[in-house]
């Protein structure tokens, strides 16, 4: 059987998953506006910070595939999956390279200011703390309900 691009269109789970994507970056977009009162657009599409937006992603893909398909199905085994993983990778292993871009930018900025050297510093952004997961992970779940109801 053929699929035609159309059917895309009637993918729940996809459609719960990227809404909950596009909230969570909304969300982060807005947060940022409301701390340093400057309309940043590059939070549209960044990564780190609260919520986390892979975890809204990947939450409310194995959402939905649960409530489409059953909890039993290889699908939701294959989305469950990949939600652990990516959120674990969220908060361990990106979370510590945020910690160390942090750390060589306050080491550059202590070497290169006293010399007048301009280095371009590093992204800090990058990892989440478990709470801003558990954030993203719980709009994830929203939306997989929402847009399998």
């Amino acid at each position: 059987m053929k699929a035609q691009f159309g059917d895309l269109f009637g993918n729940a789970a996809l459609w719960a998953a990227l809404g909950a994507w596009f909230v969570a970056q909304l969300i982060k977009t807005v947060r940022a506006l409301a701390l340093t009162h400057k309309l940043n657009l590059s939070y549209i599409v960044s990564s780190g910070g609260m919520p986390s937006s892979h975890s809204a992603l990947v939450v409310g893909l194995a959402t939905a595939i649960g409530r489409i398909d059953g909890v039993q199905s290889t699908a939701f085994a294959l989305a469950a999956v990949l939600a652990g993983v990516v959120m674990y990778d969220a908060a361990g292993v990106r979370l510590a390279v945020s910690k160390q871009a942090r750390i060589l930018n306050f080491m550059l900025d202590d070497f290169f200011h006293e010399r007048g050297i301009n280095e371009k510093r590093l992204h800090e952004l990058i990892g989440h703390t478990p709470v801003q997961v558990f954030a993203g992970a719980l709009i994830g779940v929203i939306f997989g309900i929402v847009f399998t109801l």
